[in-house]
């Protein structure tokens, strides 16, 4: 991309992000759904709705949440937090609660930031039935009086839980799986950059003639991603490779997670691309959705694309991971990386060459020239005998990828190499 488009691109993203950020969201209800009809307007989305008490693998879908307001308050009235300034103000998943209560029962449902005074944190009671305001410490510390009104208005009820996918049919067998958890409140870094990049991404790919099928996922964390995977245990014999996306959007610069395996493709291939402009981290059981996708019944290929991992930063999970912390540049920065990523999964084809008795004379077939890397050339030939990929190739010869991927289109003109039907390491 250059520059001018760079900039384009980052300003297209960052719309979405300034467009998703006041919506409430939490892993169900309205929010969620605003959410992924945003999304759906933009690249298609088919939705599923997954119905409050059904069983899923471990878990059980939670009741719907609504939310309408809540307010603490003086007992004379006047307004001192407010769900209405900010979604964070509200413990996401709050039970309702009405009445007047006093100072020390207050602070047991109250959650702020002594390191960080100015800022609202996020809190989730999803599990465990509770009520509580988010608010900043500054705040908590001007809460004096013996007893103050609370005024939460939300139920749980029964309703479902809704994610959202994208499928972009390809030509071949194999499923390539993007992930966005989209279950967060007014937090843009850690959720809502994910989203806006996943949206170009898929757009971008929807133009493209496609090798494998695109799929795209837009769920709440966990508990949707569990719901997902009870829905499709056939996803081990269809998903190639995959990414969970999450935090696109900080100035850092990009981190990968490895999957669960360590050494898949899509750990090379993403190790390959950040070479010199990021950095890997190896895989935990903890994080993203990476951890359910990577559990040992399923253990799919499926790593974690960021920027600053999730809670490295001090704007996580706190009233300043807002609009204005995302910035465009770094929004095109990581869906250029993926698209880099998208071009490896792409090329990564195996050939086998049909003249393997000696080397091949390259002369009389026009390719003894300045216009092809010669050694990635001779590499290439030695070894598309049908159990290396093109990327085994450039990496075992040191060789850039787009060198060793022109090689073979220039061979395969020439009727020096023809595709392997089935490739040992998998392509």
């Amino acid at each position: 991309m250059t520059d001018a488009s760079v900039a384009d691109r980052g300003a297209i993203l960052h719309s979405h992000v300034a467009a998703l950020y006041p919506i409430c969201r939490s892993i169900t209800g309205a929010g969620l759904r605003a959410t992924l009809h945003y999304i759906d307007a933009r690249i298609g989305l088919t939705l599923t709705e997954v119905a409050s008490g059904t069983p899923v693998l471990d878990w059980t879908i939670p009741p719907e949440w609504s939310v309408r307001g809540a307010r603490l308050a003086t007992l004379d009235g006047r307004t001192l937090v407010d769900f209405a300034d900010h979604t964070l103000h509200l413990l996401s998943y709050s039970t309702p609660m009405h009445g007047v209560v006093r100072r020390a029962e207050l602070e047991r449902h109250l959650h702020s930031l002594p390191g960080q005074p100015e800022l609202i944190p996020y809190r989730t009671a999803y599990y465990r039935p509770d009520w509580g305001f988010c608010l900043s410490h500054r705040q908590r510390d001007a809460l004096t009086e013996d007893a103050y009104r609370v005024d939460i208005d939300t139920t749980l009820a029964p309703g479902s839980l809704t994610y959202g996918e994208c499928v972009l049919p390809g030509e071949e067998a194999g499923e390539v799986l993007f992930s966005a958890h989209a279950c967060h409140p007014s937090l843009a870094n850690d959720n809502l950059a994910a989203i806006a990049v996943a949206i170009e991404l898929a757009r971008l790919l929807a133009a493209r003639r496609r090798r494998f099928t695109y799929r795209f996922l837009f769920a709440p964390g966990t508990i949707g991603a569990i719901a997902w995977l009870a829905a499709n245990r056939d996803a081990p014999a269809r998903i190639r490779h995959g990414l969970v996306l999450s935090c696109l959007g900080d100035p850092a610069a990009p981190t990968y997670k490895q999957s669960r395996r360590g050494d898949a493709p899509i750990d090379r291939y993403a190790a390959h691309v950040l070479a010199g402009r990021g950095r890997i981290m190896p895989f935990a059981p903890t994080g993203y959705d990476e951890r359910q996708y990577g559990s040992p019944g399923f253990d799919l290929p499926v790593g974690c694309l960021m920027r600053s991992p999730g809670g490295s930063f001090p704007e996580y999970h706190t009233s300043a991971d807002n609009a204005e912390f995302v910035r465009p540049a770094a929004l095109a920065d990581s869906l250029a990386v993926l698209l880099d990523i998208v071009a490896l999964i792409e090329g990564d084809t195996c050939w086998r060459n049909t003249a393997p008795f000696g080397e091949p004379q390259l002369g009389r077939r026009g390719l003894y020239g300045d216009e092809l890397d010669r050694m990635a050339l001779l590499w290439l030939l030695n070894l598309s005998d049908g159990r290396h990929t093109l990327f085994d190739i450039a990496e075992r010869a040191g060789r850039p990828f787009a060198a060793v991927a022109a090689a073979a289109a220039a061979a395969a003109r020439a009727g020096l190499l023809v595709p392997a039907t089935a490739c040992a390491s998998g392509a």
